[in-house]
């Protein structure tokens, strides 16, 4: 189940003369709600792309290394390193 939170969030000066600009009749957005809500999701898309981003690249180091440097290990042992 979903849950709802509400958030009271003041803005004054150039900030608020941007958000009415961007809010409305004139504006890409038909209220506050919704652009917050946007500006959510694309910052919860940044950081989830950031997090890709750093994963590929310990993946991409991690296969490039030469096979021999390979060693093995057990279950328990990675999940005891990954404690750390």
């Amino acid at each position: 189940m979903s849950r709802t939170t509400t958030m009271t969030v003041r803005v004054g000066g150039a900030l608020s003369d941007f958000v009415a600009a961007n809010v409305g009749e004139n504006g890409s957005y038909e209220n506050v709600s919704e652009y917050i809500r946007d500006l959510i999701r694309r910052d919860k898309e940044r950081a989830e792309i950031a997090a890709f981003s750093r994963l590929k690249a310990e993946l991409t180091h991690a296969f490039a290394a030469p096979e021999d440097s390979y060693q093995p290990l057990t279950a328990a042992e990675v999940v005891a390193r990954n404690r750390i």
